[in-house]
């Protein structure tokens, strides 16, 4: 088992949607259930924390300010975490009380995509979403149980997507001016008890995946083929992205979220922050290309 160079020990319930911002060299994730954004600086060992007013499935950074676009479990937002300033930009309407939103990231043009999901029992009737500069949205797939691995090919003409129970990631053709997708095709099949949960691109456009369930990250090259594998300590790793001063760190989130007491005696870890150092190096994410100001759609 390849061991980590740091793991922070904030044990989430949920922790996901990692990314790093390079101009403040510091990791931010959320745990979604907590209602909790953390932010993480290497060099000093700090650990912040803010509260949120609604459940935070994923959310990217925002071109200027100090504002980040956030997926709420309601809706689109821009939110300031240091003062709490919220503004909202799009509430969609769910199909059902159970769907919330989930998994999303920034694209390489500075729109910001999300998909919903369902807890508990019920229907797919989530849905990916993409939010364009001008703040208005556009359902672009449908009949989704769990949204996950959206993430974008180095030339921004390709789009990773993943509904998690069917442990199939997807490619889809991404037209870079309007945003449109087409030609959707397999990209990988994960293992029996491997369920692909967040992903990120690294600079030679192979997919690093999150396994929830068994306990993975793996690479895969740009045709699809298993090339890397990271073993992590605990079953339930959620989401991963490149940072560190040469983005060659690999950040990992986990969860504890329905681990009995028995199961967390054996993995005390799960829930933490893991970095690994690997031989790869990440892109730093795009930021939203935010509207002039929120604007509440319906």
């Amino acid at each position: 088992m390849k061991k980590p160079v740091d793991i922070v020990p904030v044990g989430n319930t949920l922790g996901e949607g990692v990314l790093w911002d390079c101009g403040s060299g510091r990791a931010w994730w959320t745990d979604i259930q907590q209602k909790k954004l953390l932010r993480y600086a290497p060099a000093t060992g700090l650990i912040e924390t803010f509260d949120l007013p609604e459940r935070l499935g994923s959310f990217g950074f925002v071109e200027s300010g100090t504002q980040i676009i956030a997926a709420f479990e309601s809706g689109f937002a821009l939110y300031a975490p240091e003062s709490g300033a919220l503004d909202w930009i799009a509430r969609p309407p769910h199909a059902a009380k159970n769907i919330r939103f989930n998994d999303g990231r920034v694209d390489r043009q500075g729109r910001f995509w999300a998909g919903s999901m369902v807890e508990g029992d019920g229907e797919p009737r989530g849905k990916l979403y993409r939010l364009d500069g001008d703040g208005r949205y556009e359902v672009c797939a449908a009949n989704i149980a769990i949204s996950n691995s959206i993430c974008f090919s180095p030339d921004g003409k390709a789009m990773y997507f993943a509904d998690t129970p069917k442990q199939v990631i997807h490619r889809y053709a991404l037209d870079p001016e309007s945003g449109e997708l087409s030609s959707r095709r397999i990209f990988a099949i994960t293992p029996e008890d491997a369920f692909p949960d967040g992903a990120q691109v690294d600079c030679d456009g192979c997919v690093w995946s999150a396994h929830w369930g068994a306990g993975q990250v793996v690479r895969y090259t740009p045709d699809g083929r298993v090339d890397t594998v990271i073993d992590l300590p605990v079953t339930q790793p959620t989401c991963v992205a490149f940072g560190g001063d040469d983005m060659d760190l690999l950040f990992v989130t986990s969860a504890r979220e329905n681990l009995s007491g028995r199961v967390l005696e054996r993995q005390p870890q799960a829930g933490n922050l893991f970095v690994y150092r690997v031989a790869a190096r990440g892109m730093s994410d795009a930021r939203y290309v935010r509207p002039l100001s929120g604007r509440l759609s319906e």
